[in-house]
């Protein structure tokens, strides 16, 4: 029988914290704990003063878990707040490290929400997949993980050798934080620590061998991405954004933080260009059109692609297969593998 939420959580507490030596569940340190099919995931929300005498917690909590009757794999994250200390200078030697059997990292940003940034994500990872290439697509979008849905991926990643397995999709590897959520569960954490998780994510997360991870990045110029940038050596970044005036002025904003943390620009890609009536065949500017190539050109950056706003990008972002697979003749597909064949020139 598989054990219940309940079980989990009596299970949990019965370590303690190594300061306190109070319970974890009684301590409030077991932020995050689902079940599904008998796979187990906890997130421990540690101090990162902490941090250093609980790493063998995560070893200790999964060999329990899995000696309980009906958990076939478990699964503990540890994440730790980040101290006062400067962020490394990116110049020493202790500074960036690289994420390992990954050869190259893109991110996906933009400076507001709701311009498409994650199907963009999604459908360029696939897209450069077609190229041959060995892709892995994170989404660190932590305020509204959508990559599961729009991947159909509702699996729980496994650990193994304290490395999380990434869930295959579609021929590439995946991971979010959605995966380690209870769904429609908000998640209630602070930004140091929501970027402390998403290094987890990069490096406690087996992607090897990867010739490109796809990161999707929240929207805007938080602590997430400049953490990010700071931390991890990001080989480019593209931002994403709608062709009207207001989301231009938030993606100039996106572009400002990439230059003032070094993060070369690879291109601006303009998504919801134009968009055609599937009844009568008109073509209507529903948010105006041009307004991306005309700011990557007075920004001095590439202009990767106009991407059009059509019923079938939404209905297969829904159905849980993109439109790049779903529809592999379409006009999306083809502007996606054009701008994927620009990335990899």
């Amino acid at each position: 029988m598989t054990p219940t939420r309940d079980d989990i959580l009596a299970r949990l507490d019965r370590f303690t914290h190594p300061r306190t030596g109070k319970g974890l569940v009684t301590e409030g340190v077991a932020r995050a704990v689902s079940i599904d099919a008998g796979k187990v995931q906890v997130v421990l929300d540690v101090d990162a003063t902490d941090a250093a005498a609980m790493q063998d917690l995560p070893a200790r909590i999964e060999a329990a878990l899995l000696a309980m009757s009906g958990v076939v794999a478990a699964s503990v994250l540890l994440t730790a707040e980040r101290s006062t200390t400067p962020p490394p200078d990116p110049r020493r030697k202790d500074g960036p490290q690289k994420v390992a059997g990954v050869a190259r990292i893109i991110a996906v940003g933009s400076g507001k929400g709701g311009v498409g940034k994650s199907t963009v994500s999604a459908n360029l990872a696939l897209a450069l997949a077609d190229q041959g290439l060995k892709v892995g697509l994170l989404d660190a979008d932590i305020y509204g993980p959508s990559v599961p849905m729009m991947m159909g991926s509702t699996g729980r990643p496994i650990g193994r050798e304290n490395k999380l397995i990434p869930i295959a999709a579609h021929g590439i590897k995946v991971m979010s934080v959605g995966f380690l959520m209870e769904p429609g569960k908000a998640l209630v954490w602070r930004g140091p620590i929501l970027a402390n998780a998403i290094q987890q994510l990069l490096h406690d997360v087996d992607w090897a061998p990867l010739d490109v991870l796809v990161v999707d990045l929240p929207p805007g110029t938080g602590d997430v991405q400049i953490t990010l940038t700071q931390k991890t050596p990001i080989d480019g970044a593209i931002i994403v954004t709608t062709p009207q005036d207001v989301a231009l002025l938030d993606a100039r904003r996106a572009i400002d933080m990439f230059h003032q943390t070094g993060t070369p620009l690879l291109g601006l890609i303009e998504n919801m260009s134009t968009h055609i009536c599937a009844g009568c065949g008109l073509e209507d500017n529903v948010f105006g059109h041009g307004g991306g190539e005309a700011e990557a050109e007075a920004q001095g950056i590439a202009f990767l692609g106009a991407l059009p706003l059509t019923r079938q990008m939404r209905e297969a972002s829904d159905s849980g297969t993109p439109v790049v697979r779903l529809y592999p003749d379409s006009t999306e597909a083809e502007r996606f593998a054009e701008i994927a064949a620009r990335l990899t020139r």
